[in-house]
């Protein structure tokens, strides 16, 4: 069933054949209406892309300080954005509906540019994901040590998957092992409040 752009049905969503094929089609943008107008159709979608804001990041970043019809500067780190977040959609992205009688899995990771959180669960031994949550950092965060920029990864999930996660059982999975010490870190966890 095709519902708002998304391919809809047996406990799972993707983008449907015809976004997809707009998409595809899209051409390499060459003002910042176009930049804009690619982003809006693929940042629709931003929860089957991991990392998007990271992928993304080029695109924003050339629409910084300029006038809305004037030509863009579409450098080689623009035109590798534009590949991979065409190339993520038209590969069919499939998330899958929340069983909400299983646990969640909220899987964290930050860079130095932003955040990314992968929401699933384990289906039959499986994993599946649920969708994909990226942020990008402000410049107050982008000076945040590693801790606490993995810290500040955590506290964006927690609190955009707040209506998935309250009342539910759920695993925080990081790739930073320092973060099991989080007790010992009460000001660098409210100052990640703070930036976020």
């Amino acid at each position: 069933m095709l519902f708002l752009g998304h391919t809809v049905g047996s406990g799972s969503r993707s983008p449907s054949n015809m976004e997809i094929k707009a998409i595809k089609d899209f051409p390499p943008p060459t003002t910042m209406t176009q930049v804009r107008s690619f982003l809006g159709i693929v940042g629709y979608y931003a929860h089957y892309i991991p990392n998007y804001s990271e992928i993304a990041s080029p695109l924003t970043d050339a629409l910084k300080g300029k006038i809305k019809r004037e030509s863009i500067t579409w450098d080689e780190r623009c035109e590798k954005a534009y590949a991979e977040l065409k190339g993520k959609l038209v590969s069919k992205p499939i998330l899958f509906a929340p069983d909400f009688s299983k646990d969640f899995i909220l899987q964290t990771d930050a860079s130095d540019i932003g955040a990314g959180v992968v929401l699933s669960q384990k289906i039959n031994g499986e994993e599946h994901p649920i969708l994909y949550l990226s942020k990008k950092f402000s410049r107050a965060g982008r000076n945040y040590s590693t801790v606490e920029r993995e810290l500040a990864a955590i506290i964006f999930g927690l609190k955009r998957l707040k209506h998935y996660l309250d009342g539910q059982r759920f695993i925080i999975e990081t790739d930073h092992n320092t973060l099991k010490y989080l007790n010992k870190m009460g000001a660098a966890i409210q100052d990640c409040k703070d930036g976020l």
